[in-house]
Order: C-alpha cells, then structure tokens, then sequence
C-alpha cells in the first residue's frame, strides 16, 4: 500500500517516485526532501516558454525525431504562439549536442545589417539615436531565423523537413485559444504594432480590441507563410515569393532590407568556447553572441571563491556577484564584435590567468563605482524579451536554442500578406557617433556595417560533468541573460540545488551602467541592509530571465519550466506515450 501511495503522490507532483522518494526503509510516512521539483521523464523532454510548442517538439520526438526535429517544430510553432519573442523574421543561436560524435557544435544565426544600413541614417544632428532603431521598418535586421533552422535540420534532423514545420503551420491555420499571458502581451504591446497595419488586422480583431482570454486567434497569413517554408523549403524565405513579400513591404515603407540582402544570407556553424568550473566543463556561444565570453570569464573569476561557504544568496555572495559582474560587463562592452568583421581577443578574455588577474580588483568590503571600472556598456538597448527552449531526446542528443525579435514584437512591423514580425536589432549596434554629448557611446568593434552581426547577450549553454551532458541552460532578458544563466549554473554546481530549485530561485543583476543592483522579491532583509552599507545601490525588480532548463542525472531527464512568464512547460515524451496528447 505505501509503494502504490508513493508512485501516486509522485505522479500528481510531476516527479519520479525513484528519483525524489524518501532513502529510509523504514519511513512510515511520505515525505521529499525539496520544496521545487522538476518534471521527470525517461526518454526525452522539451521545456519552452508555452506549452503548446513544447507539446509540439514532444511529439515530434514521440514519432521518431531526433532533439534537431524537435527544436525546429518547437521555434516554428513559437513563431505562431508566441508572437512577441518567438519568431520568423528574427535571429539567434543554437548549440547541437551530438550523442554520437561525443561533440558540441555551434549555429549563429543572428540577424545582419542589410547593405543600406549606415549609422547616419539612424542618428540626429546631435548624435542621438533616433526611433527610426527601434520601431518600423527601418529598425529591421536582415532575419536568419529560418536559415538556421534550416542548417541544423540539414545537417542533423532525421525526419522530412515538411513533417517538422507542418504543425505550425496548421495552428496558424486553425488557430490556437488565447492564454491570459498572451491577451495581456496584446493589450501592452499595441502602441508598438499600431504603426503597421498589417500588424494590426493581424492581432486585433476587426473592431480594433485585442484578442482576449479563450478567444481563438487565427492566423492565415502566417499559415500561407509557413506553408511555403514547409513545402518549397528555407529558400522561399531567401529567394523565392516569401522574399518578394518582405522587399515589396519594405519598399512601401522606406525599409532598408532588399532582395540582394535576403539571398545573400547565410547562418554559420562556429565552434564553442568552454572553460572549467568545480569540475564541470561549461560550453557555450562564441561571438556574435558576447554572452558566452562574459559568463566564462565569471565563472573563472568565481571559483577562486568559496560561495558555498558563503551560502546562497547571502551579503557575501550577492556582493562578490555583483563586482564580477561589473567586471565582465565592462570587458564586453569593447572587447567583442561579429568574428567576420573583427578579430576578438576570446582566448584572453576566458583564460583562467586573465581572470585571476581581474578577480584582484574585487573588494569584499565595498562596492565598485561604475567609472572605477569603465563607462559604456553596448547591450544597454538590448530587450529583455527574447525566449530560450531545450530538447533533450532519448539518444542523448541536445539542443540549446535562444533566438528573437529583439523588443516585445520587434520592430512591431508584420510583413504585409506574410503574417510573421520582423525585428528591431539594428538597435543593437553601436551606432558610430563622434559629437560631444551624445546620449550613448560606441564600441569600434560593434559599429554598424553592411552585411554585419549585431552583438547579442543570448547565452545557449550545455554544461557537461565527467565527460557526459549535465545541464542545458539559456534564457531571454536582454543584458541579464548571462547573470541569469551564471546564477543557474552557480546554484548546482556551489549550491547543490536541483534543476528546479535553480530555476526558481530569486536572482540578481548586476550591469555595469546604470550601476543599481537589482534583485527579485525574495532576499533576506537583513543582507540588503548588509549590501547597501557596501555602497550597493538597490533597486526592486519584478522578475528577470525566463530560463526553460533541464539537468540529465541517474539516467533521468529532469526539466523545469520557469514560473516567471505564465505558460511556460516542460513536456516529457513519457507522458505522451501514458496518453497525455490533448493541446
């Protein structure tokens, strides 16, 4: 009777009775040992930041695909319901664990600069950036999204391309029930959609209300769109009538983006960086991406820290975070830029003797003021809503894919008779300006030309412990993706956290400039004052990062879907095959 108690307790909490029940034989009563506990599966697992895509990545994996099929249903059907961050018309970066070779490789698909792009365009007669970065056509990258989906499935899906897009463009198509966190995204985000009225008849309803709460959105012209990817493939997008879309829009609008931009194209394989930590290999995304470079030198500087000594969350951690991440932050604001353009001092910047030599400037008994350290930071107009999944499959293959539109909806721009957002990322390069007082400054080795990556703080990330895959981490929010990736990582590796502890934790930020600490509700009281009487200057936030994770340990795969942003889910192929198949 206790062995059928336990399994059925376990079961309503989502957890594996072998994995989480209590060690004493003779217990007479259930207990757990952990407030938090991940979803468990046997065979694979996809956690996202909507259900309905995980659900749909699952099932890929049920009917024989590999964790590359998997994530590519998983980012198309984000593009459907997730409209502010998931996306066709934006870009990022995927790390491909392959069981097989015993090896991790790394896709950059970030959007580039179209070839009209210059800095002046974007600038007032004061060096100030104007609007023109941020909102309407002219904000818009050249999207990779779809090309490095395409790249990873080339290379290593198993199953037809069509079959792995199809059911995204099906829920375009019959449309899918508004949640109440997509309802509200709709009511703020219109004043950044008003301005294209694609974008309005899109997600608003023909007398001008959003859609609310259990009302079914359809998406036909998306579903047109996702159609032709499926069935005439990625080059449609590039080369053939879903580029004489985007150009012909463009060209009505005053953008930038021209069919020679499109088909000249390419998402690129490049190689990881890694570094050591408390016996962990950590591997992660080199540039473009300066999100990778940061959180390895961190790591290095940490672990000449005992923070487990110094406990969770406390003064002496959250104090020595905060100055390392000044540190990094400063490091990364000049140091780093797309590698075809420029050549980036990566090897200094993880090495170990490097970090040694920048831990020395912490002080543990005050806190550093950001001109003590340097002034500029490039990703301070990075938006916090991006979004990140990982996959994990039963033969031990991994994807970690971050990717985005940049702000909450882009550019807040849909591509007339093709249904999907572009991007505002040009807002994401340090616009070169030499006036006196200009509001921003530049980084040389970020400025802005043709064909050019923008830096992004998009940390994918696979940690590995003794040779085999561990944890598979990433998250969106801006310039607090690295922190909150590092503070996942710290949390199991000092803190001996599980993977849902780690997630949902209280974190803290720490950029360089602006120079306030920011923390979610949750700290203790008493270390604020602590910190405030270093010289910390505290400030409240709601919530930071979005991380989806997943921990593979005693040949369980345990996911947990971050309860900061509502709909988020870890989905287990396991509770498929029990019959678990309702949306």
């Amino acid at each position: 009777m206790k062995t059928i108690l336990a399994a059925f307790t376990a079961l309503a909490l989502c957890v594996s009775p072998v994995a989480y029940a209590p060690a004493a034989a003779q217990q007479e009563l259930l207990d757990y040992d952990t407030i938090h506990h991940p979803v468990v599966d046997d065979e694979a697992m996809v956690v996202s930041q909507n259900e309905l895509a995980s659900r749909i990545g699952a099932r890929i994996m049920a009917r024989g695909g590999n964790a590359v099929d998997a994530a590519v249903a998983t980012a198309f059907a984000l593009s459907v319901t997730l409209p502010r961050a998931g996306n066709l018309g934006g870009g990022g970066f995927m790390l491909v664990y392959l069981a097989n070779e015993k090896r991790t490789v790394a896709i950059d698909y970030r959007s580039a600069a179209p070839a009209a792009a210059e800095a002046k365009l974007f600038l007032d007669r004061k060096g100030n950036r104007e609007d023109n970065a941020d909102r309407g056509h002219m904000a818009s990258g050249v999207p990779g999204t779809v090309a490095g989906l395409k790249l990873a499935h080339e290379r290593w899906g198993s199953l037809p391309w069509e079959e792995v897009v199809r059911p995204a463009a099906d829920l375009a198509r019959d449309g899918i029930v508004v949640t109440r966190d997509l309802s509200e995204a709709l009511r703020w985000g219109r004043k950044r959609l008003s301005n294209s009225d694609a974008a309005i008849s899109t997600f608003f309803k023909p007398d001008g209300t959003p859609y609310r709460y259990g009302e079914r959105l359809k998406q036909p012209e998306l579903a047109w769109t996702l159609d032709r990817i499926a069935s005439m493939g990625a080059e449609d997008f590039y080369s053939g009538e879903i580029a004489d879309r985007i150009v012909a829009d463009m060209e009505a609008h005053g953008g930038l983006i021209a069919k020679a931009d499109l088909q000249a194209y390419e998402a690129k394989i490049r190689e990881p960086i890694s570094t050591t930590y408390r016996g962990l290999n950590v591997v992660t995304m080199p540039p473009a991406s300066s999100g990778g470079v940061a959180l390895l030198e961190m790591l290095n500087m940490l672990e000449r820290f005992n923070l487990k000594e110094m406990g969770h969350n406390s003064a002496s951690t959250v104090h020595v975070l905060s100055e390392t991440m000044k540190l990094a932050y400063a490091d990364r604001r000049q140091s780093m830029g797309d590698p075809d353009f420029v050549q980036n001092p990566v090897e200094v910047l993880i090495s170990k003797a490097y970090a040694q030599e920048r831990a020395k400037q912490i002080s543990r008994e005050r806190s550093s003021p950001p001109e003590a350290i340097s002034p500029f930071d490039p990703m301070a107009y990075e938006s916090p809503d991006t979004t990140h999944f990982s996959v994990v499959d039963k033969q031990g293959n991994i994807v970690s894919n971050t990717y985005t539109l940049g702000s909450s909806f882009g550019s807040g721009v849909v591509v007339e008779g093709a249904g999907f957002l572009l991007d505002n990322q040009i807002k994401n390069f340090s616009l070169r300006v030499d006036v006196p007082g200009a509001t921003f400054s530049n980084s040389e080795m970020n400025r802005i030309e043709p064909g050019k990556r923008m830096l992004s703080s998009m940390t994918p990330t696979i940690v590995f412990r003794d040779d085999q895959p561990y944890l598979v981490v990433g998250s969106p929010g801006g310039s607090t993706i690295i922190n909150t990736v590092l503070q996942i990582i710290l949390n199991v590796a000092d803190h001996d956290m599980n993977i849902a502890e780690a997630t949902f934790a209280p974190r803290m930020h720490q950029n360089w400039k602006p120079s306030e600490l920011e923390i979610e509700p949750g700290f203790n009281v008493d270390a604020l004052r602590v910190l405030q009487s270093l010289g910390h200057k505290i400030e409240e936030r709601d919530t930071i990062g979005s991380a989806q994770t997943i921990m593979i340990e005693n040949g369980q795969i345990l996911g947990a879907a971050d309860p900061r942003r509502p709909g988020s889910a870890a989905i287990g192929v396991g509770n498929l095959r029990l019959g678990d198949e309702a949306p």
